[in-house]
């Protein structure tokens, strides 16, 4: 069994305001995985758009002004090797803007 490489990456987005994110520490297979991990943890990004996952396990399509509504406008940096315990997909930190 392939073992999966784990990094941990830096997101974060310049258009920070009160009541958003400007950023977060996750953990992906790669920068293409890594932003579409919303600081939250709360929307998932597939189909070119963010999805949040309700209870019931329903998805619906949701934008808010918290983090980027597009993918292309986060930042990524590559920032190291993540330990066997963290999981992908895992936010290990954010930073949030409180209003």
């Amino acid at each position: 069994m392939k073992k999966v490489k784990k990094m941990l990456y830096k997101i974060s987005q310049e258009a920070s305001d009160y009541d958003t994110y400007s950023g977060a520490v996750v953990c992906a297979e790669s920068e293409k995985e890594a932003v579409k991990i919303d600081p939250s943890g709360f929307r998932l990004w597939h189909d070119g758009a963010w999805w949040f996952q309700c209870a019931d396990h329903e998805e619906k399509e949701k934008h808010n002004d918290c983090w980027v509504n597009n993918i292309k406008d986060v930042k990524v940096e590559l920032i190291g090797t993540a330990e066997d315990h963290i999981k992908i997909g895992q936010i290990i930190c954010a930073s949030f803007n409180a209003g």
